[in-house]
Formats: structure tokens, C-alpha cells, sequence
């Protein structure tokens, strides 16, 4: 028997190996590849490491039997709420399965992800790509060495799960159109956001259809930071804020409500705010935040549920994107356009239409 009594540390492979009476190999054997030692050995080997203490890597098992049951699941920054629903769906349909997700942060940098994912792809059995800032080629290639899938963006080749962006804006403009608003302005999100340059485009193409003036700010970071420089911007225009505005994501239409109402305009009253996502926040800010709801926990779990099918040798079908469906929540941050809308930021009194011509002959002097 070893003499474990001088030695410090958890037992390994090689103290297995002198109790059991084997070679180290075959205590390796035993735990990665089982099926090349014989039972009764193998009974022993488990014996003695059960006995010992002895637990075997399970890093080193899955290089061995490329069998790590784990999945990475790259999101592009973690910070923002808009993925946690995704990896909570993600996380499920993974248990479920008896899989594990393995979280990376990207930081909104598409090299960060690149260099993140060369790390654990010898450990995974498939990936998982949230918002990816890869160029499409660099997520073709690594499609071609794992089983990967990607969330809100749609890769020509690769297997893709997206919201129904052009849908959910469409109801956007609608709404707005519906409550008198003539000209919209869009809040641009990332420039490398695939889902940014989907809505900006269904924003215009809806715009057009439904003959109301749209226009897009330049590109900002996805953030409440973000919203609030854009709505800076708009507030130092010389035409002054719009009367209504759809933001890229809900965290930047909170930095654009922000803003506002720091510069004393009413958010609704003078000027309506829509979001993107639905985000558990925009219930929670003042004026409740009008919303599209995309449907974030069902893609993470559909994702997954794609992913492990194809793990499992299914073959996979990327001619289209996986589209699932989003919706107008509609709450307090929207109203209908005031024909006369003051603007304490530019300290005058805007009049629109043909209210224009009445307020002159009626109160000419009013401020």
C-alpha cells in the first residue's frame, strides 16, 4: 500500500496507479476512455480513487473524448441587461439537456471575443454568439471548426436566432404615426451591431410606407451614456429635439429620457421616447418606457436547443435565420403630439401644421 502519510497535496493519478497495482496509463485510461479496460479492472481502479479521494480532471477527460458537455456562450457585453434573459434561457435549456454554458464577456470588442473564443474552443462542444462583433468571414471560419450558433444577428451560412426587428419597428412607427408625430428621429447603437443597422433600415422603410420624415444620429455606444450624448446632440440642433424618437436599444431611450428631462422637456408631453428590448428597467423608470419586446429568454433557450441538436450529429439547416416574434408594449412615454409644444431648452414656443397659421392670428405674443 503507498504511504500517503508523508505525502501533502490531493492524491494523483500516480498514487491510484501504485494502489491499484496498475500503470499510471490505465488509471488514465480508466477515466477517459473506459471502454478500453477491462471491467474488472476498471471496477478496482474506481475502487482505490474513491478510497483515495482522487477526482479526475475534467478538463483533461474533455481534450481526451472531446465530450466536455459545456457549451460557451459569448455575449457582447455582459453589464448590459439585455443579455441577462439570454443567458437565463441559455443556462435552462442547457441543464436541461445535461450541458453546462460557459460565460464570456467580449466587452463590445470584437477582437477581446476572438482571442476569448481561440481560448476555450478546445473545451467545448459548441458556441454560442450574443450580439457578436466579428466580421461575418472570422464567424464563418470558426463555424467550420464547432458547432456555433449566433443570437441577434443573422450570418449568411451560419445558424442564426433573431428577433423580428423589422416587425417590431414597424409597430414602432405605427404608433407614433398613430399619435400625430410627422417626424421621427432614430438613436443609432453601435456601428458594428448587425441589429443597430436591421432597425435603422425597417425605422426608414417604415417611415417611407407610411409617408412620415425620418432621420438617423450618428452612430453611439449602447448605453444609458450613449442615449444621453445622442439626446445632447438633438438638443443642440438648431431645429431643437424631434417631437418623437425610437432609440436602438431601451438603455440608450433612457439616456435620451434622461437627458430630456434634464433640460426641462416633458418626456410623452413634448417629446415621445421608444425603446428597444424590453428590458425589466423600462418598467421601472418615469415615465414608464414605451417598448418592442423581443422575446430574449426564448432566444437563448432556442439557441441552445439548435446548438446540442447539432452536437448530437443533426444536420444543420443555415440557409435562413431563425425568427421569433416581437411586439409593441406601449406605455407611458409615448402621447399624442401637442400642436404647440414649448421647449424650455431653446426657451420658444413650437407650433406645427396648421396650427401654425391660427396661433399667429390668435395669440401672435405668446411665449
Amino acid at each position: 500500500m503507498a504511504d500517503r502519510g508523508t505525502r501533502r497535496g490531493p492524491p494523483t493519478i500516480y498514487d491510484v496507479a501504485a494502489e491499484a497495482g496498475v500503470a499510471p496509463s490505465t488509471v488514465s485510461r480508466t477515466f477517459a476512455r473506459p471502454g478500453r479496460v477491462s471491467a474488472e479492472t476498471a471496477a478496482r481502479i474506481r475502487e482505490v480513487a474513491d478510497r483515495l479521494g482522487y477526482r479526475a480532471n475534467p478538463m483533461a477527460r474533455a481534450l481526451s473524448t472531446s465530450q466536455s458537455r459545456m457549451v460557451a456562450l459569448m455575449v457582447a457585453d455582459v453589464t448590459n441587461p439585455v443579455f441577462a434573459a439570454m443567458i437565463r434561457g441559455a443556462q435552462a435549456q442547457a441543464a436541461e439537456d445535461g450541458f453546462v454554458v460557459l460565460l464570456e464577456d467580449a466587452r463590445e470588442s470584437g477582437a477581446v471575443e476572438r482571442e476569448a473564443l481561440e481560448r476555450v474552443l478546445p473545451v467545448v462542444e459548441g458556441i454560442v454568439l450574443g450580439g457578436s462583433r466579428m466580421p461575418d468571414s472570422t464567424i464563418r471560419t470558426l463555424a467550420k471548426q464547432v458547432p456555433l450558433i449566433v443570437l441577434n444577428r443573422d450570418v449568411a451560412g451560419v445558424l442564426s436566432v433573431v428577433t423580428d426587428n423589422a416587425r417590431g419597428m414597424r409597430r414602432a412607427v405605427e404608433h407614433l404615426g398613430g399619435l400625430g408625430h410627422d417626424s421621427l428621429v432614430y438613436v443609432s447603437g453601435p456601428e458594428a451591431s448587425w441589429a443597430d443597422g436591421a432597425r435603422v433600415r425597417a425605422f426608414r422603410e417604415a417611415g417611407h410606407e407610411l409617408q412620415l420624415a425620418t432621420r438617423a444620429t450618428r452612430h453611439h455606444a449602447p448605453t444609458v451614456a450613449g442615449g444621453v450624448a445622442a439626446a445632447r446632440e438633438m438638443l443642440d440642433a438648431a431645429t431643437g429635439p424631434p417631437t418623437a424618437v425610437v432609440a436602438y436599444n431601451d438603455l440608450m431611450a433612457i439616456g435620451v429620457m434622461r437627458a430630456l428631462q434634464d433640460a426641462g422637456v416633458a418626456v410623452a408631453d413634448d417629446v415621445s421616447v421608444v425603446g428597444f428590448d424590453d428590458i425589466l428597467v423600462s418598467q421601472l423608470v418615469s415615465p414608464p418606457l414605451t417598448t418592442v419586446a423581443a422575446p430574449l429568454r426564448a432566444m437563448g433557450e432556442t439557441a441552445v436547443q439548435n446548438l446540442l441538436a447539432v452536437v448530437r450529429g443533426a444536420q444543420p439547416h443555415a440557409e435562413r435565420a431563425f425568427v421569433l416574434p416581437a411586439r409593441l408594449v406601449v406605455r407611458g412615454s409615448t402621447a399624442h403630439r401637442r400642436r404647440k409644444r414649448t421647449s424650455p431648452a431653446l426657451g420658444t414656443t413650437r407650433v406645427s401644421g396648421s396650427a401654425e397659421s391660427a396661433s399667429r392670428s390668435t395669440s401672435s405674443g405668446e411665449r
